[in-house]
């Protein structure tokens, strides 16, 4: 059974050299995470990469590059994305039947964004785009970016919300007082990621953003970062939102949610009860949660799924989502 991760991650040199240019580890302290065994894997686009996959039982990688990305580099990202995507390009076609990828934008250029995800899903096949929370002090609902969601619709291709790390002062107010170390993991993958990225996708829910884009879809990594097990209380707030559907709809025709390399049969099932077997995606975070003794095939085989939920989790929801990119 073929085995597809959506969401694995890369850094380029140029990107890991403007993030130090523009001093990004004072504002977001994930930049400093990427070094040492994280960064060189990050960085290795061929050899390593793929023995690691097969080591965890892994066929393909959906490459997107990594948290922060480009969403503080300002002008200088329309350059960076298009070389970054170039690069991932250059490695899918080497290597057809283990890479596919998601386009990196300029995010803070809304329009040279626009333009760049259109030149990635037409001209170099790729299968949608990830974004990363905020971009500067505005949230991903703003107005301004409403043009790369409404591109994504038009294309047909899915947006990965990935998690960042919280504003300064969201981080001082809630994950702080301990050591430096304690607090940068409190609010990076202790728990901040994780909240920051389920509220930018309640924020689009609220927004209407799905209201005017029924077919937008949208994943979310760690089983949903947080969000599917608050969705009794999220549709307490129906009866203020003022939107066209119930906020659970949302949640079955516009969200997939995918394992992030939490190997967790409880978080599944759990995901499964509220999107269903059909929105539910594989995906090892490589390399932050890479693990070696085969671990990917491993959840795979011991799930709890019937054998064609299992296909479908494991490669058959992926396709689905995303064979319009390929006609």
């Amino acid at each position: 059974m073929k085995l597809i991760g959506i969401e694995e991650h890369y850094l380029t040199a140029d990107v890991r050299a403007a993030w130090a240019a523009a001093s990004l580890a004072a504002i977001d302290p994930s930049v400093a995470i990427h070094s040492g065994e994280v960064e060189r894997r990050l960085l290795d686009l061929a050899d390593q990469r793929l023995t690691l996959m097969d080591e965890t039982g892994l066929d393909v990688q959906v490459l997107s590059l990594t948290t922060p990305a480009l969403h503080d580099l300002g002008p200088q990202g329309v350059d960076l994305a298009r070389r970054a995507n170039d690069a991932v390009a250059e490695t899918c076609a080497r290597h057809p039947d283990r890479f596919q990828a998601l386009a990196t934008l300029p995010v803070g250029s809304p329009d040279s964004a626009v333009l760049e995800l259109e030149r990635c899903v037409l001209q170099l096949g790729f299968q949608g785009t990830m974004l990363c929370g905020r971009i500067g002090d505005r949230n991903l609902d703003h107005p301004k970016f409403s043009p790369i969601f409404e591109s994504a619709a038009r294309l047909g291709v899915p947006i990965l919300l990935h998690p960042r790390t919280p504003a300064s002062a969201v981080r001082s107010a809630y994950y702080s007082g301990f050591t430096p170390e304690v607090d940068a993991a409190f609010a990076m993958y202790g728990l901040g990621w994780h909240y920051d990225a389920g509220i930018q996708f309640i924020r689009l829910v609220l927004a209407g953003i799905f209201d005017r884009l029924p077919g937008l879809q949208v994943i979310l990594g760690h089983w949903g970062e947080v969000v599917l097990f608050y969705a009794e209380r999220l549709a307490a707030m129906d009866r203020v939102s003022g939107l066209k559907h119930p906020i659970d709809s949302y949640l079955r025709r516009n969200l997939y949610v995918t394992a992030s390399g939490m190997f967790s049969a409880e978080y599944l099932a759990r995901a499964l009860a509220i999107v269903g077997a059909d929105r539910l995606l594989f995906s090892t975070d490589y390399p932050y949660q890479y693990r070696p003794g085969r671990d990917a095939r491993r959840f795979l085989a011991e799930c709890g799924l019937n054998d064609a939920g299992t296909a479908a989790f494991a490669c058959g929801n992926w396709e689905r989502l995303t064979q319009r990119v390929a006609l």
